[in-house]
């Protein structure tokens, strides 16, 4: 049997963050979570960690601010995900750099989890928020890392409370895509 993939998640205590922390542990991953040490003194995120800690999840304290903790986690993983939340998006620069310096990593996956941006033409003040997820994108390209992205397009946010009958409304109502169509058909038909 292969071994398994060593997993950083970095913001592992975040509303993305902690699910993806424990599916990679439950698929067997050595998995290292990436959190702030003042995460600690909040009894939420504090539980968390215990869970993860019980979970055989390896706690690595540090900050994506702090280029030598981010570079000596990254030092021990094959694979690092980004969990950052949208006001941290334009700070991934920081994981890249690191990642670079580190030169282990066969896989990194950046906070996505939204709407494919290299084909969308939003307005502001979407299209802010775009350009920088693109920025990201075009830096990991410069540095040469491999990557995938991870994209759930809008629907957590946007369409998943029109799903049923209000989808076929919507669908009339807005111009889309024929990606985005197609896409929207397909999940309309997985549900009742």
């Amino acid at each position: 049997m292969a071994e398994k993939n060593k997993v950083l998640v970095v913001e592992a205590t975040g509303h993305i963050g902690k699910f993806i922390v424990e599916a990679s542990s439950k698929l067997g991953h050595p998995t290292f979570a990436f959190v702030r040490e003042l995460t600690i003194s909040n009894p939420n995120r504090s539980n968390l960690i215990h869970s993860f800690k019980s979970s055989g999840v390896t706690i690595l304290y540090g900050d994506i601010y702090n280029h030598e903790s981010l570079v000596k986690a990254i030092k021990q993983v094959d694979v690092v995900i980004s969990a950052v939340g949208g006001l941290q998006v334009p700070d991934q620069t920081k994981i890249i750099a690191a990642i670079k310096e580190a030169g282990n990593v066969s896989r990194f996956l950046p906070s996505e989890f939204g709407t494919e941006v290299d084909r969308s033409q939003p307005v502001e003040p979407a299209a802010t928020f775009f350009r920088q997820k693109v920025n990201i994108r075009r830096a990991i390209e410069a540095a040469e890392i491999h990557c995938t992205y991870i994209v759930s397009s809008g629907f957590a946010g946007f369409f998943l409370p029109t799903l049923g009958q209000a989808m076929s409304k919507l669908l009339r109502e807005t111009r889309l895509s024929s990606w985005e169509m197609e896409t929207l058909k397909k999940i309309q038909q997985l549900t009742p």
